[in-house]
Order: structure tokens, then C-alpha cells, then sequence
């Protein structure tokens, strides 16, 4: 009985303690949606107004024609979802190489293609920019962050050690019964990745979908920015409105909510199952 109230209260304190601090963490987008139906002017005040008297939902309705809101969703959906598919493609088909087929430096080339992680992007972001620019001539263009992100070390290292937790038994058993590597991967090996996936896809949709500063640099057309630097245009020479940049910030941080609510149950198992092997 004695151990039993121990465990009880140990669990107690334990799911105080994970509240406690999941509260800390929802308190900014508390904030948030309480700044967004605010006058510019009652953003700040303190004490904090948690449930404005009186809500001004126009900010909503502002944010729409202040700004071409639209067409920046619009485009931020449109390169984050080709994005997403594109580094799903060539993530898990490279893992699959790393994890399962045997080539002459397979290891020295993995390691090197991982070794990128530890270069941040600010090193040669502008040797990067002059190539793409000078070279391929594809500045001001979406392409140009399409080709430059579609590829990631990152999800290579994920799927690849997903990929080392398949029996290759498996893989042994669909060649011997004459299917090529191409349908191993995609017949047997993916079916089987999904928790793996879905991380990448929350990983990924996230990462693009809130990159300032890819869009900041490549794209210049209004009709071809994103959300991040839409946000941004709120602030202006003089004044900055802030309740239309928390409404504004509301209505981006939607779909972001939908894929990771829609993937939460695969997003745990696909990071535990992932790390389970070096």
C-alpha cells in the first residue's frame, strides 16, 4: 500500500509538473489570439487583458485588404506542399540506398551527406544566391526555393534510420521472389514508413511554411512572397499595427495545426522508432 501511494503521488507531481509547463508554453498563443482581437493600443497594456470587453474581430477582416493575404497563402501552400513531396521522394528513396544496398564508400558517403547538418545555411547562403542567380537565372522565381529545399540531409538521416529497424529478411525475401529494388522500396518499405513519414512531413510543412528568410532573399514580385514576409509587411515606416499582425499570425498558424493534429498519433513512434538504432 505504501508503494502504491508512493507511484500515486510520483505520477501526481509528474502530470503537475507536465501542466504546469505545457501551460507556460500555451501562454504566447494565448496572447496572441487575445492581441488579434485588440485595438493597436490595448495590445500592451498591463495588467494583461486576457478577453478583450470588447473583441474587435474587424482586425480579421482587415488583414484580408490591407494586404494581398491571399495570394501570399496561396503561394506559401503552393511551395510547401511541393516542397514536402519532393524531400518525402528523395529522402526515403536515398535512405533506402544508405540502409539496405551495398555499394563501394556507402558509409563515407552517408557521413559527408550528413555532415552538411553541421554547416548552418548563413555560411554560403550568398555564394548560394550569386549561383542560383548568375548561373541558373532563377531569381525572383519560385523554383529557385523549390531546388534548393528539396532535398534534405536531415530527412535522409531520419528514413535512413527508420529504414535500419526493417528486418532485411524482408528485402531478401522480395528479391529472391524477382521484384527489383524500385518495387522492394516502394511496395515493402514504404507501406511500412508511415510513423517515419508523417515526422518528416510535420518537420518539413513546418520548416517551409515558416521560412522568413529563403523568401526574403530569392523573391521580390509581390504576387510571388509568402505569408512570413506578409507578416511582415504590417510593420510599417512609422507605426506598426499589432493586432492585425497577431490576427494575421492567427490565421498562418491554422494550417500548421491541422498537419501536426492530423500526424501527432505517427509523430512519436516515427521519432522513437527512428533513434532506436546508430
Amino acid at each position: 500500500m505504501m508503494q502504491f501511494r508512493k507511484i500515486t503521488g510520483a505520477k501526481i507531481l509528474f502530470y503537475i509538473l507536465l501542466i504546469f509547463f505545457s501551460l507556460v508554453m500555451l501562454l504566447p498563443f494565448a496572447w496572441m489570439l487575445s492581441a488579434s482581437l485588440k485595438l493597436n493600443k490595448d495590445v500592451f497594456t498591463f495588467p494583461i487583458n486576457w478577453i478583450p470587453k470588447n473583441p474587435r474581430y474587424e482586425n480579421y477582416q482587415e488583414i484580408w485588404t490591407q494586404i494581398p493575404l491571399l495570394t501570399f497563402i496561396l503561394n506559401t501552400f503552393k511551395l510547401t506542399i511541393i516542397i514536402t513531396i519532393l524531400q518525402l521522394l528523395t529522402s526515403s528513396f536515398a535512405a533506402y540506398a544508405f540502409a539496405k544496398l551495398e555499394f563501394k564508400g556507402r558509409r563515407a558517403l552517408f557521413l559527408g551527406y550528413i555532415g552538411t547538418i553541421a554547416v548552418p545555411w548563413q555560411a554560403y547562403m550568398v555564394p548560394q544566391f550569386i549561383m542560383m542567380r548568375n548561373v541558373f537565372h532563377l531569381n525572383d522565381t519560385h523554383l529557385a526555393i523549390i531546388c534548393l529545399q528539396a532535398f534534405s540531409a536531415f530527412g535522409v538521416f531520419l528514413m535512413r534510420q527508420f529504414y535500419r529497424g526493417i528486418p532485411d529478411e524482408l528485402c531478401e525475401a522480395a528479391r529472391i521472389d524477382g521484384m527489383n529494388e524500385y518495387q522492394i522500396w516502394a511496395k515493402i518499405v514504404l507501406p511500412l514508413s508511415k510513423p517515419a513519414l508523417s515526422t518528416l512531413v510535420i518537420f518539413t510543412f513546418v520548416a517551409v511554411w515558416n521560412d522568413f528568410l529563403g523568401p526574403q532573399i530569392y523573391l521580390t514580385s509581390t504576387e510571388k512572397k509568402t505569408i512570413q514576409i506578409g507578416l511582415r509587411m504590417f510593420i510599417s515606416q512609422y507605426s506598426t499595427e499589432y493586432g492585425l499582425i497577431m490576427a494575421a499570425s492567427v490565421v498562418a498558424l491554422i494550417p500548421v495545426l491541422i498537419v501536426f493534429l492530423s500526424l501527432q498519433k505517427y509523430f512519436v513512434q516515427g521519432i522513437a522508432t527512428s533513434g532506436m538504432k546508430g
